[in-house]
Formats: C-alpha cells, structure tokens, sequence
C-alpha cells in the first residue's frame, strides 16, 4: 500500500483538488481518490504532482513499511 501527502502539499500550495487535476491534466475525482488513498497514480502521473509541488516523489507517496 501507497500513502501520499497530496492533501497536505495542496493545502501549502492554496490548490483545490480542482486547481491540482487541471495542472496534471486529471479529473478532480482522480486527485479525490488518490487522497482517499483508493488510487494508486501511474509513474507519470506521480511525477507530474511532484514537480507541481516542486518536491521529489518520495516526498508525496509514501511505501508502508512492508512493502
């Protein structure tokens, strides 16, 4: 299982999951599902939240400790 702080980089940035879908080119309920940690996003699609958050990607998603 993947968590992420998606939810948490958003608030800093002052982004609605709206405003963070429209710059990774995504539904708003792909952003919702992603920080209900129900989706786990592609490669590509991680890597393009990261860089919005200008962060690396293991900053956002996060392994749980047995994986």
């Amino acid at each position: 299982m993947m968590k992420n702080n998606i939810k948490i980089e958003r608030a800093i940035k002052g982004l609605t999951q709206e405003d963070l879908a429209n710059k990774v080119s995504v539904s708003r309920q792909t952003i919702n599902a992603m920080e209900a940690n129900k989706y786990v996003p592609s490669t590509v699609l991680a890597l393009k939240i990261a860089r919005v958050f200008g962060k690396p990607v293991e900053e956002i998603f996060i392994l749980e400790k047995n994986d």
